[in-house]
């Protein structure tokens, strides 16, 4: 009990502040390391197998972690790795805690202890290049959240390029084909962030590129494939599917039925996508509890859901949206609003606030006794959207003749265009 007071004690000093309006440096980027030996690497996906005792207090460990969703909670399903790992005597299992370990951390908010658990990860003798290229999905995918492309790209570049030595030496014999797709996916979401639309590979990433173009029969039939593959495969069983953080199978699949519910919205099919969105809310506040920013994300999609069903339809559902904006404003813990959107650099999840904030300034605007403050959150939504491609007053106003439409990405709280 003294060791797990002190393990909370620890992670309280070093926990990352609950607001948005952050004061910090840059994560730190990843290191510049020689990829490692292709030898040290499985020939065959089916060689690399995990200790079953492991695997066991890594279930244990996260169940107890998540049950309470407490700060105290969480260091004890911490401490339960820490002790798990320091009984491995084999590095893939070392790895395999390791995973578990920065997603705990990852959930808690504590993202630079997060990416120091995933750089371990590197600097193990594995034989599993799957628990490697979770690892490199999950570190690309905590930069995506803090708008450091370039760093995440970098993630990716090692990892391809370690698949790469791998097939130049051994062929296609080794199963590596569908984790190399996984990073490319990756690549592929990178360029979606950074506007470029020519790009997009496989999955869910693929699927929010097809989305965003209005191809949405084919995405929607690949939102389905990945909710259908991530329910199946949350065990360890199959290697393709490990993840960690922000890429866990968990939120692929919500956000994946984020983006499917998104997309019913933009075909019209409204109540298919009140479902949908509910559903999701639902999984998220049990997978993140219901005070988590990540519920006020999943609240933006389900209020810009109905703003463009009550623009459709030409009806009124004003207090339905404005008390949806107003929590989702309050959970992902906006800055206020004479903090200049502009100059606001280090505001976190400023895509999703931005976007939030203007949509709840329209619904205020068309009240004439809230219409000055309706404006006041237009100005500040405007100044702070900083996604090229499209303006947040097109984004807000859809119709049928846009050819792009919005699209949120709960795992890196990010909207693509």
């Amino acid at each position: 009990m003294r060791l797990a007071a002190e393990v909370s004690k620890a992670m309280r000093n070093r926990i990352i502040p609950s607001i948005s309006l952050i004061k910090l440096s840059p994560l730190p980027p990843p290191e510049a390391v020689a990829p490692p030996s292709i030898r040290q690497f499985s020939s065959s996906m089916s060689t690399s197998t995990h200790n079953p005792v492991a695997v066991e207090m890594i279930k244990y460990a996260t169940s107890l972690a998540r049950e309470q969703k407490t700060e105290e909670s969480y260091a004890r399903g911490l401490l339960v790795l820490e002790q798990c790992e320091s009984t491995q005597f084999d590095d893939n299992s070392k790895g395999l805690v390791e995973l578990a370990r920065s997603t705990l951390m990852f959930e808690r908010g504590l993202h630079e202890a997060a990416i120091e658990r995933l750089g371990k990860i590197q600097e193990l003798s594995l034989s599993s290049i799957a628990i490697k290229v979770a690892a490199s999905e999950a570190l690309g995918g905590i930069y995506l959240e803090h708008y450091q492309e370039d760093a995440a790209s970098a993630v990716a570049d090692l990892a391809l390029q370690i698949i790469g030595s791998i097939r130049l030496e051994i062929g296609d014999v080794g199963g590596f084909e569908i984790l190399e797709t996984r990073i490319k996916a990756l690549k592929g979401l990178i360029e979606l962030i950074r506007g470029n639309l020519d790009s997009g590979n496989a999955a869910l990433s693929y699927g929010e590129y097809l989305h965003g173009v209005r191809n949405f029969s084919t995405a929607k039939e690949l939102y389905k494939k990945v909710i259908k593959e991530m329910s199946e495969n949350k065990g360890f069983c199959d290697p393709n599917n490990l993840g960690a953080c922000n890429m866990a199978a968990e939120e692929v699949e919500i956000a994946a039925a984020c983006a499917l519910g998104q997309l019913e919205a933009h075909m019209g099919n409204f109540n298919d996508a009140e479902e949908i969105l509910t559903a999701a809310l639902k999984n998220t506040e049990e997978r993140f509890g219901a005070h988590h920013p990540k519920v006020g994300v999943v609240l933006t999609c389900i209020a810009l859901m109905y703003k463009l069903k009550a623009t459709v339809e030409r009806s009124s559902s004003l207090l339905i949206q404005e008390g949806l904006f107003r929590r989702a404003i309050e959970l992902l813990k906006a800055p206020p609003l004479d903090v200049d959107g502009a100059t606001s650099e280090n505001v976190y999840r400023k895509d999703i606030i931005a976007f939030a904030r203007g949509g709840y300034g329209e619904t205020l605007s068309v009240q004439k006794s809230r219409k000055a403050e309706g404006e006041r959150l237009k100005e500040w939504a405007e100044n702070g959207w900083g996604n090229r491609c499209m303006s947040l007053g097109e984004a807000l106003e859809l119709s049928e003749t846009s050819t792009r439409v919005p699209v949120i990405d709960t795992r890196i709280c990010r909207v693509l265009l």
